[in-house]
């Protein structure tokens, strides 16, 4: 009995360990399963839902753009061709003049004065020519019967040319005072608009040189000029451009530019290069270019800056983004795309100019088939797992402000 009771003990004993390990295991069992569900809903919790789209693929013309300043096409000082004391100002500060209009008078009196003094010493010039002239005539007579030596003869003959060389100087001066009294109306030497009077009535200005007194300023700003500077890289893509007959030739086409100024958000302003200077900077590397436009209601003045757009490659198909999806790490660009199993990875991306759609062009980095993430840019990460919502870019619509460092 005693042996039978031993035994049925050591049964029961194995049976409670048995049953013990299998506790412990069941209980790790749903320890581990819990955890594993509930790290599950926590994933899932943590898919933040993004808008994802594809990138614009189409066939485009890119534009160059270049800030520039207005010229006028014709600017003149006006300044008097003689001196003396500025009797009256014929014009309004700021009015339109057309070419030839008096807009300074000077004292003529002196002039006036000089040229009779002119027209005297003239007048004696005349008359000693027609003595010298009745002199020489009858010593031909008496020269040629021998009654008149050769020196008299000679000399009346000198007296003949000097009074004919007086005639020619006496006219000359009566030119000049001429010329003289005529300066002393300062005439505008084009049309355009002109500037306020630089000296008022009553002063004594000085004339007839570089450095005369300036009058005021006239500038002719129908047409205007604007004028512009381009790499040395620009103009060479443009003269190949040219060459390869994909646009047409910088100096001998009349390239279409269109220009925008400072408070307009498209360029409405049409114009037409027609000067491309004839070397390049030596100490900025760049080249001049100059496009003219009609400037009829005088909209455009002097001084005046633009930005200036034209036509910069052949037509060609290229990938675009909005520019607010771009992120910036340094001198790195970068764009986050959708990953295998909705996770976020990054791509870095070389960019080209902005296209007139107001998307960015992407030159290499991405494909048409990448899927871009456009919106909650500043929440997310490469690595994290987000839930996509497809969407499409449309040109002209940027997406959500953002900046990303």
């Amino acid at each position: 009995m005693k042996t039978i009771d031993l035994n049925t003990r050591k049964i029961a004993l194995r049976i409670l360990a048995v049953a013990g390990l299998i506790f412990v295991i069941l209980l790790v069992l749903s320890f581990t399963t819990g955890n594993k569900v509930e790290n599950g809903q926590q994933a899932a919790a943590q898919a933040m839902p993004v808008e994802v789209a594809f990138p614009v693929y189409e066939k485009i013309t890119e534009w160059d753009e270049y800030t520039g300043r207005f010229e006028a096409s014709d600017r003149v000082e006006v300044r008097a061709r003689v001196s003396g004391f500025l009797e009256a100002v014929n014009f309004e500060d700021g009015q339109m003049v057309k070419k030839g209009e008096v807009l300074f008078t000077l004292d003529d009196r002196p002039f006036r004065i000089a040229l009779d003094q002119s027209n005297a010493n003239y007048g004696q010039a005349i008359a000693s020519l027609k003595t010298a002239q009745d002199n020489y005539d009858r010593v031909e007579t008496l020269r040629e019967s021998g009654a008149m030596s050769t020196e008299e003869y000679d000399r009346r003959k000198q007296a003949l040319e000097f009074a004919k060389s007086s005639i020619q100087s006496s006219q000359a001066s009566v030119d000049a005072a001429k010329l003289n009294l005529e300066f002393t109306r300062v005439k505008a030497p084009i049309s355009g608009l002109v500037s306020r009077d630089k000296v008022n009535e009553g002063n004594l200005i000085d004339g007839g040189s570089s450095t005369s007194t300036l009058l005021t300023t006239i500038v002719a700003t129908s047409p205007i000029d604007f004028y512009f500077t381009g790499s040395e890289s620009d103009y060479l893509r443009y003269v190949r451009l040219a060459r390869n007959g994909e646009r047409g030739a910088l100096r001998s086409e009349g390239i279409p530019v269109y220009i925008k100024l400072q408070d307009e958000d498209e360029f409405l302003h049409e114009a037409k290069m027609d000067f491309v200077d004839n070397e390049i900077d030596n100490s900025t590397g760049t080249i001049e270019s100059r496009a003219v436009l009609e400037n009829k209601d005088h909209l455009l003045e002097p001084g005046m800056f633009g930005k200036a757009r034209l036509l910069g490659s052949a037509e060609h198909t290229a990938l675009m983004i909005p520019e607010d999806i771009i992120g910036t790490n340094q001198s790195i660009r970068f764009v986050y795309v959708l990953g295998d199993d909705n996770v976020v990875t990054s791509k870095n991306i070389s960019l080209g100019p902005l296209h007139s759609n107001g998307l960015r062009i992407v030159r290499d980095g991405i494909s048409k088939d990448d899927k871009l993430i456009v919106n909650n840019i500043q929440k997310i990460r490469p690595g994290m797992p987000v839930s996509p919502i497809e969407t499409s870019l449309s040109k002209n619509a940027p997406t959500e402000e953002t900046s990303v460092n």
